[in-house]
Formats: structure tokens, C-alpha cells, sequence
């Protein structure tokens, strides 16, 4: 079945309320589809959260992004051993084709003319493609990894009964201080689609793309320390920064 963000947030939004007691959240964050959950966070239950940072990710995902979504799913079910889904042992040529038709999307074109690869510990391009996305999609079962894709191709935080379709309304209603901070290189949430959502917030917002040519893996924990840095600096001015509603 299809999971979406609004499936994952209302279970979280169960087990910090139910389960923790929890009743104002300082802040959510997240990166790539985590960051997807930030936005819906702060548009499902805007009462409740505080501050926002959603970093290479969006509010919704694009026509473009779905349909490059649809070339790595169609390579990975392409496998013979695939089976339908009904596999008895991994399709590692699917994976592989998967892993193989994200590599260049994941970085940008200066990411491979600068070689910045060579950060990360490989040698050529190839050596790139091969030994780090190839190398990351082995590790994902099959099935996970399309209902995952399918969650993020379906991602629009007014895609519900509480927005009925109306995105501008959905970003309205966010009460968060937020900073949106998407790669400025990113393939998958380009700046462009987080300028749009900001233009229809009315809370707090600021627009702070992450000035690297890393794409989207700029905001990837851990991967390259001056896009840590600037991410680490955002969030601390934004938890520094007073709730708008006034409640710490």
C-alpha cells in the first residue's frame, strides 16, 4: 500500500503527543524526504510546531521530480530477478541499474568537473557511480525502496482532507518560523520550488539556499563539513530565535 508523508507525520504526531506527552515541538527538521516531513509537520499540525527547517527537500514534489523518480524504479523492475516484487533473494542488477541511473541526479555537473568525488574517496567518475551510489542501493531491499520512491512522488503537504488540494493555502497556514534551505545545486528541489512556497507562507520565513555543487547530497549528514557548517548555523540561529507564538 501507499504510505504517504501525512501516514508517517500522523504516527509520529501519535507517539509524541500519546506516547511523550509532548505538546509544542521546538522544532522539526529534516533532510531530502525528512525534510518533506518538516513541511508536512508544520502544515498538519501548525498549532503545534514551533519552528521549521526543511533542508534539500520541498513542501511538494514537482512533475520533474516524479518523472525522473520513474527512470531508476522502471531500471530496477527491468531485473528478471525482480519478479514482481515477489523475489526469493535480491535483484542486484535492478539495484545496480537503480543506483546507476540516480548518480548523475544526486551531485550536479561541477560536482564532477571539479572532481569533488575525489573528497568522498574516489578516483574517476566511474569509480563514483559505481562505488557510491551503486554501492549505497545494494544495501536497500527492493520493495522498501519502491514504496519509499512512492511515498516521495506522492509528497504535497495539501494533498488531504484538511487542504483538499489548495498547496497556496497549505503553505498559508503554516504558523512555524522557518528557514528553507535547499541545495543550491539541487537536481531534486531546485531553490526555484522553494521560493514559490515561501512566496505563499505568511509565518516567518527566510530562503537560504546551501551555497555548494554538491546537489542534493549537500545536505547529506556527514558528507561534506562547510555544507554541515552551514546548515549547523542555521539551525542554532533558528532555535535562538523566539517562538512566534510566544511559548519559549
Amino acid at each position: 500500500p501507499r504510505i504517504t508523508h501525512g501516514d508517517n507525520v500522523a504516527a509520529q504526531h501519535r507517539l509524541v503527543t500519546e506516547g511523550l506527552g509532548v505538546r509544542r515541538v521546538a522544532l522539526v527538521a529534516g533532510f531530502s524526504m525528512g525534510g518533506q516531513q518538516a513541511n508536512q509537520w508544520a502544515a498538519q499540525f501548525p498549532d503545534m510546531v514551533a519552528r521549521c527547517a526543511p533542508w534539500c527537500g520541498g513542501a511538494r514534489t514537482t512533475g520533474h521530480t516524479w518523472a525522473f523518480l520513474e527512470g531508476p524504479k522502471a531500471a530496477l523492475r527491468a531485473d528478471a530477478a525482480f519478479a514482481g516484487g515477489w523475489y526469493d533473494s535480491p535483484p542486484r542488477r535492478g539495484l545496480h541499474a537503480f543506483g546507476r541511473v540516480w548518480a548523475a541526479w544526486g551531485t550536479s555537473a561541477a560536482f564532477f568537473r571539479d572532481r569533488a568525488y575525489e573528497a568522498l574517496g574516489q578516483s574517476s567518475a566511474q569509480d563514483h557511480v559505481t562505488g557510491f551510489w551503486e554501492g549505497n542501493f545494494l544495501s536497500f531491499d527492493a520493495n522498501d525502496l519502491l514504496a519509499m520512491m512512492d511515498t516521495w512522488q506522492a509528497a504535497d503537504i495539501s494533498a488531504n482532507p484538511l487542504y483538499g488540494g489548495d498547496y497556496a493555502a497549505a503553505c498559508a497556514a503554516i504558523r512555524a518560523r522557518t528557514i528553507l534551505l535547499p541545495g543550491a545545486s539541487d537536481q531534486y528541489f531546485p531553490v526555484e520550488d522553494n521560493r514559490l512556497q515561501a512566496e505563499r507562507m505568511t509565518a516567518p520565513v527566510e530562503l537560504r539556499p546551501i551555497p555548494s555543487d554538491w546537489g542534493h547530497i549537500a545536505g547529506a549528514p556527514g558528507l561534506n563539513a562547510p555544507d554541515m557548517a552551514f546548515l549547523d548555523a542555521a539551525l542554532a540561529e533558528l532555535l535562538a530565535a523566539p517562538d512566534p507564538a510566544g511559548a519559549g
